[in-house]
This record gives structure tokens, sequence and C-alpha cells, in this order.
């Protein structure tokens, strides 16, 4: 039976094979997703006292929460990442990406463009399918924001907000993509026999650009950014940066409660321009969420929802500055450079790849492109679904690293006397966002980015007990 298959397999044409090994791939990297959500799901169902070794960091309370959202969270991924797997199978057996790039064809051609402007086509071809793709993802995202984020109290925003956040978020991204793209493909078009290189430098300086750009003109478009008060905690996170040689210039108070409750904390910058970004949910003293509203301020909730938690959230001057302590210690091992290194070699190593492949007409037809070869097509093809496999290796060998670097971060904040402070911070942080710290080993390994609670903390006891 096997030799036989081989046979049936071996006559069919190259465009074929093509079509059904992307197929294949990508149905077998969903079931074993799946396969792994479910473990995961099982420990969600089955871990229902909390833990001996966690009987000192969580109550029983806060550990039923938070495996109750985890629960509601792995349920839905599961039933959007169905729906995205079925769309998916259902647009390439369709022949979805030949019709909108036709479709796109005769919109162009009605504005006067024609055939041979391909370039103004797939800048048409690529509005369409954001668009379709912001349509078909939006009943998902009201669910899980309106739905499971509003069910376990973390969901901030109106109806309003969000709708209003939607067409903003996709206003700014064709603002950035449309003019991006007809760049990139005006440089692969005349670029001649190099032209991999010119259009791997520049994504390089694209790259650069918006990273620099973003958090002083992009974000401010969607949340509020106002400096850190003069006082104490200021003060310290000054100190704490010029001991450690960073050069900082401004921190920021970002009111993400507008948003969510989640809480977070970020750098970013070149050169000795940085900056530092708190949520104000990180905040103890800070947080929105646990002040009530003060009379006559109903107008700056119009568009938020006010809710005062019964508990604290956030955390102690100290722990925030043992937080930050750990992200600069991204900064200070060269966790940010290495990044961006791994990040450019491994987009030059794709640009190479698709400098040799473009020219494989095999590769057009097996996706229904029999008469054109589109650059932005091939770019898709390419990117998408050739480089699948690799781009699974790829992320979990990054996933790998990121744990490797979480862990030599938080031992830089250790090395900075913040053991005791970053130990307590985690704790509150995971309570705060409901993170449920029992997690399948293979869930974990292939998932996590950030080395599991319970492993994080051992390492710090450790420093704490010396």
């Amino acid at each position: 039976a096997m030799a036989l298959s081989g046979d049936l397999w071996a006559e069919l044409p190259v465009e074929r094979r093509i079509f059904c090994s992307v197929l294949l791939f990508s149905w077998a990297v969903y079931l074993w997703e799946a396969f792994l959500a479910h473990r995961q799901r099982r420990v969600y169902r089955t871990t229902t006292h909390v833990p001996q070794e966690l009987g000192q960091i969580m109550d029983s309370e806060t550990f039923e929460k938070s495996r109750l959202y985890q629960l509601d969270k792995s349920t839905f991924s599961f039933w959007s990442g169905l729906y995205s797997e079925v769309e998916g199978t259902m647009i390439l057996l369709c022949g979805g990406i030949p019709f909108l790039w036709k479709l796109s064809g005769q919109i162009s051609g009605r504005a006067g463009f024609g055939p041979e402007y391909e370039i103004v086509q797939s800048l048409v071809f690529l509005l369409l399918a954001t668009l379709f793709s912001a349509v078909t993802g939006l009943p998902w995202s009201l669910y899980n924001t309106f739905v499971i984020e509003e069910k376990h109290g973390f969901n901030q925003q109106t109806l309003g907000f969000f709708f209003k956040d939607a067409i903003k978020k996709f206003v700014v991204t064709q603002c950035i993509l449309l003019p991006v793209t007809s760049l990139l493909l005006y440089i692969i078009k005349i670029g001649g026999d190099y032209f991999f290189i010119y259009a791997w430098l520049f994504t390089l300086v694209v790259s650069l650009v918006l990273v620099t750009i973003y958090a002083d003109y992009i974000a401010p478009l969607f949340d509020k950014f106002i400096p850190l008060p003069e006082g104490e905690l200021k003060q310290q996170i000054e100190t704490m940066a010029k001991s450690i040689d960073f050069p900082l210039t401004k921190v920021y108070v970002v009111e993400g409660s507008k948003r969510s409750s989640h809480s977070n904390a970020y750098f970013y910058g070149f050169f000795k321009n940085k900056r530092i970004v708190l949520f104000d949910t990180l905040l103890e003293d800070y947080s929105a969420l646990n002040k009530e509203p003060a009379e006559g301020e109903d107008g700056e909730n119009e568009e938020t929802k006010s809710k005062t938690k019964n508990k604290k959230q956030g955390c102690k001057n100290e722990e925030v500055l043992a937080v930050l302590g750990h992200e600069l210690g991204h900064w200070k091992l060269g966790h940010t450079v290495k990044n961006i290194i791994i990040s450019q070699m491994n987009s030059f190593l794709c640009f190479f790849l698709f400098a040799v492949l473009i020219g494989q007409k095999e590769l057009f037809a097996a996706f229904g492109f029999y008469d054109t070869q589109p650059t932005l097509i091939g770019l898709m093809i390419i990117f998408q679904f050739i480089f699948s496999p690799y781009n699974e290796v790829l992320s979990f060998c990054l996933t790998v690293l990121s744990r490797r670097f979480e862990f030599q971060a938080d031992a830089f904040a250790k090395e900075l006397g913040k053991a005791k402070d970053l130990y307590s911070a985690l704790i509150k942080l995971n309570k705060d966002n409901l993170g449920f710290p029992v997690s399948d080993w293979i869930f974990s390994m292939w998932h996590y980015s950030h080395p599991p609670l319970l492993e994080r903390l051992q390492a710090l006891k450790d420093a704490k007990q010396e």
C-alpha cells in the first residue's frame, strides 16, 4: 500500500505535490498544537487544588480564578485555531488567492491602471486581504474582549472604544504597510541580480525606523503617555540606570488601564537616547484601578469603564525597581542586540532563498498562478508557505533562547540586590494577570518564552537564602 501511494505521489505534477505538501504540513502543525493544548487543558481541569510547593505563593481563591481564566482562554484558542485552519484550507482549495488577485486587477483597471501597473494591483490586493482578515477576525476579537476578558475582570473597554481602536489600528497599519510594500516591490523589480541584498537593507532600515518612532509617534495614537512625576520612584529609577550606565533620558507612564488591567513595562530607543515605559497597572500607587473615581470625572470615563477592585493591584516601588532591574538586565547583557542580529541574519537568509526560488514557475502554478508570476504573490507563497517548516523550527529555537535570556536577566536583577523584591513582584504580577503556575512539560517547552513561575522563583530563592 505504501509503495502504491508512493507511485501515485511520484506521478503527480510538481505543482500538485507542492500544494499538497503545504496543506499537509499546515494541518500537521495544527494537530501538533492541538495535541499540546489538549495536554495543557487536562492540567487546568485536573489541578483543582493548590499544589503543596505553591502553598506559600498562592491562595486557593486566586488559584481557582487563574485556573478558570486559563481554561476559558484555552477553549477559546481551540475553536479560534480550528476556524483559522479551516478558513486557510478553504481559501487554498477554492483558489481564494488567485481570485483576489484577479479582483484587484479589475479594481485597479477601473481606476486606469492596467496589468503593467503590477505594484498598484499588489497594493489593492494587500488592502483587500488585510480588510478580509480584519472582518473575519472581528467576531473572535469581540468575543475574547467582551466575554472572556470581561468575565475575568480584565476588560476596561466599552464597545465604542473597541471599534474606534480597531479602525484606528487598521488605518495606521495601512499607512505603514502600503508605502513600505510598494517600495520593497520596486526595489525587487529594479534590483537586478543582487536585489535580495537591497531588499534586505531596505527592510533593515524600515525596522530600525519603526522601532525608533513607534513609542514617540505611533503608540501615543492609541494610549496616553505622561512623564512619571518627580518623586522617590523616579529618583530611584534614575539612580539604578546610572549605576549600570543605562543612558536613560525619560520615564513615561502609559494609561494601559483604559484598555485592560494586565500590566507590563519596557524600554526603547537607540544609542544614548533610551526611554522607560511603565504601565499604570504595574504601579500600585499610580494604578487608576486602585482608586475610587472622583466626582466630575465621568467625562474621562465615557470611553472606558470605571472598575474598582477590592484588592490592590500592582507593585510597590521596590518591586517596580526589581522588575526594571530585570528589564535593564536584557540591555546590559546584550539580549536586545543579539535578538536584532538573529532577526536580521534570518531576514537576509530568507531574501537570499527567495531570490533562488522566485524563478520557479511551479511554485506559482501550485497556487493557481499559471500565466503570471507577481512579485507580491511570490513573497507570500515563499515566506508564508514554503518556509513554514523552517519557521516552526526557528520559532522553537527562539523560544528556548528567550527562556535562557529571562533566567540571565533575573540573575542580573539578583546581582543588583533585587532578588527579594523581584521574587515578590513575580508573585504579584502572576496573581494580577491570573497566570496559572502549573503547566504540562511539553506545552511549556514548546510555547513558553518565559520560564515557568516556580523555576524562576526557585532560582531567586537560592539567591535570597545566600
